[in-house]
């Protein structure tokens, strides 16, 4: 699919929102977090646009293709509380959320608060740890709260988990659930970088001497500034024929018989709040069908199941996502 870029996009009108600040903050962003990755302009504009929808992202890719160094430079360049979580086989729900202690000054139970309790948490290979560890997460990340021998702790805003796996045919690892799937915004893939690309890795690795300076990345944003932005994303406006283009897209996921399993109407959420976010960043206040095809692949295809026949006839859940937008007719 083409990348957009402010040079194809229609910028002959005027806006009844002031974008150009959040243009500004999302090129200040890139460039900061470029000051280190080369290339990967694909997953770090999804990323972008993930924090700016309020959404969760899943990032899926062998190792040594920078999707945990990305994510972490990202929260370098927000300036708000980070935690990272490294899934291991042997790691408990209790690691992650936290444990009741005794206190044998005041002879109660004090709940101490684990890693979980930030504002953005890196999730490092989170399809390394088992099925009950992994069901941790179901609350808090739907709902941005957890419950505690009965008490409800809310998470303090912005709670962004951007979390980092292996392909699953990789020796030790687990399939996440598709509940847990499903409350991931978007699922980014991560292939190799181009021979371009990996000759000026090479350069950039030999000059600094095999060092990776995170300091030299600065703060873009504090919370104040993503909680407004993410409120302006709510003001773009989507006209009636698109929301019905987003609903049909949905539904021939639930008819299509290549599908086993459909998305939920919470896939069609995210690409409308995707799609509003993507239409943000290049200075537009409305939504266009190119917006919605844009980010459709990665809504749809962690939260899609291909039927037992296709999968063994070698098809692929990015090719049924192709054809569905191929067949149903664009709004003009």
């Amino acid at each position: 699919m083409e990348e957009q870029t402010p040079e194809n996009q229609d910028v002959n009108f005027e806006s009844r929102l002031d974008l150009k600040p959040l243009q500004d903050h999302v090129e200040a962003i890139k460039k900061e977090i470029g000051k280190i990755i080369v290339g990967q302009n694909e997953m770090i504009e999804l990323l972008i646009i993930s924090l700016l929808s309020n959404g969760h992202t899943l990032i899926e890719g062998v190792p040594g293709v920078a999707k945990t160094i990305t994510a972490k430079l990202l929260a370098k360049t927000l300036d708000v509380n980070f935690s990272r979580i490294q899934f291991t086989p042997d790691l408990m729900p209790s690691d992650i959320l936290g444990t009741s202690i005794f206190n044998v000054k005041t002879n109660e139970f004090e709940y101490k608060k684990g890693p979980i309790f930030s504002n953005v948490i890196l999730i490092d290979e989170i399809n390394r740890a088992p099925a009950k560890t992994q069901a941790a997460l179901f609350e808090v990340m739907a709902e941005r709260q957890i419950t505690m021998d009965g008490t409800k702790y809310v998470m303090e805003p912005p709670f962004l988990v951007f979390a980092t796996q292996n392909p699953i045919e990789q020796e030790g690892t687990y399939r996440l659930p598709e509940a847990q799937l499903d409350r991931f915004l978007f699922k980014i893939d991560v292939d190799y970088p181009s021979l371009e690309n990996e000759i000026q890795i090479l350069m950039e690795n030999h000059q600094r001497h095999d060092v990776l300076d995170f300091d030299a990345v600065a703060p873009v944003l504090n919370a104040e500034q993503i909680a407004h932005y993410q409120g302006l994303i709510k003001q773009i406006v989507v006209e009636n024929h698109l929301i019905t283009y987003i609903a049909s897209i949905i539904n021939n996921t639930r008819t299509n018989a290549n599908l086993y399993l459909g998305a939920s109407p919470r896939a069609s959420i995210a690409i409308l709040n995707a799609a509003k976010s993507n239409a943000a960043i290049y200075g537009r206040d409305f939504v266009t069908p190119d917006d919605i095809k844009r980010c459709t692949k990665a809504v749809l295809k962690h939260r899609l199941v291909l039927t037992p026949e296709r999968e063994m006839e070698g098809f692929t859940v990015e090719k049924v996502i192709e054809q569905i937008l191929e067949t149903i007719e664009i709004p003009r």
